[in-house]
């Protein structure tokens, strides 16, 4: 995923921005893996394989995406607790 693609994303839910973590990029400084977390309601969708799985709550898996999540854990030493909201006022990859 390109950086200059976030500015065309928002929540599906809310329609609110989203926040971005980078986990990896390539060379050419295009995200391969990250995050995105929306600003208003906290739901957050990762960036796969630079494509940003941005599915309805009822189409998400917690055993898909907590081994992901946990792999970014220990690359990054970010807590990754809830699997679809954050709690309040918190971001879901906070230090």
């Amino acid at each position: 995923m390109r950086t200059t693609t976030l500015s065309k994303l928002c929540c599906p839910f809310d329609k609110k921005d989203l926040d971005l973590q980078i986990v990896s990029q390539d060379t050419d400084n295009n995200i391969l893996e990250g995050l995105l977390t929306c600003t208003e309601c906290n739901r957050y969708y990762p960036i796969v394989k630079g494509i940003p799985m941005m599915n309805p709550d009822e189409y998400r898996e917690e055993k898909f995406e907590l081994p992901l999540m946990a792999t970014w854990k220990q690359v990054n030493g970010k807590r990754t607790d809830n699997f679809r909201l954050a709690s309040s006022g918190e971001s879901k990859f906070a230090p």
